[in-house]
């Protein structure tokens, strides 16, 4: 029986220096046709409050229901946007997030060019969210990543040892991660 519920746009999420083309985020935009990638005008030195404007206006114009999937500093992203949008109309849009391998943007060596992402929102998603993380990442402890999971009332997940689960982790589709995005999808097409 067919589902009256519309299908749930993806929106990509990638941190610092974006995705390159091994990057599991890249390998879903091109196999899954309801994900698009929210584009930044400034990959490599990303200033929070134009990260979270682009953001808003990617949610804005999509259609309902909405999944966000972050990566890295994009997970600070979907934080920052909840703390400033998160009781918005539009906001009711997103249904979902999963937010995989959260760096520690209040650490002393966390790169400079990301500007306003410290420290990290620690208030409750007003939304399902699952968040991964790797048991060696080298930009935030698994304990770490397990206290914003709490603080966000996100599901936690720690997966091995898979560095920062990017694309030196050598994932490629990275099936497991789709079988948590599809749990996020199926509750979204529910609600």
């Amino acid at each position: 029986m067919p589902s009256n519920h519309p299908q749930a746009t993806i929106l990509l999420l990638p941190g610092l220096n974006n995705s390159d083309e091994e990057h599991w985020q890249t390998y879903w935009e091109r196999m899954l046709p309801n994900a698009q990638r929210v584009r930044q005008q400034e990959w490599d030195a990303p200033v929070r409050s134009d990260w979270v404007a682009t953001l808003d206006a990617a949610i804005r114009a999509a259609g309902a229901p909405v999944i966000l999937v972050a990566h890295s500093l994009g997970c600070a992203l979907v934080a920052w946007w909840t703390a400033q949008f998160g009781q918005q109309p539009h906001a009711a849009k997103v249904k979902g997030a999963l937010l995989v391998a959260p760096p520690d943007v209040e650490r002393a060596d966390f790169p400079d060019c990301a500007s306003g992402f410290a420290p990290m929102p620690q208030l409750a998603l007003p939304f399902p969210s699952t968040v991964i993380a790797s048991s060696d990442d080298p930009w935030c402890a698994p304990a770490r990543t397990q206290s914003w999971a709490a603080d966000w009332g996100a599901q936690f997940h720690l997966i091995g040892a898979h560095g920062h689960i990017n694309a030196a982790s050598r994932l490629a589709d990275w099936a497991q991660g789709r079988d948590w995005l599809r749990q996020l999808e199926a509750g979204a097409s529910v609600a």
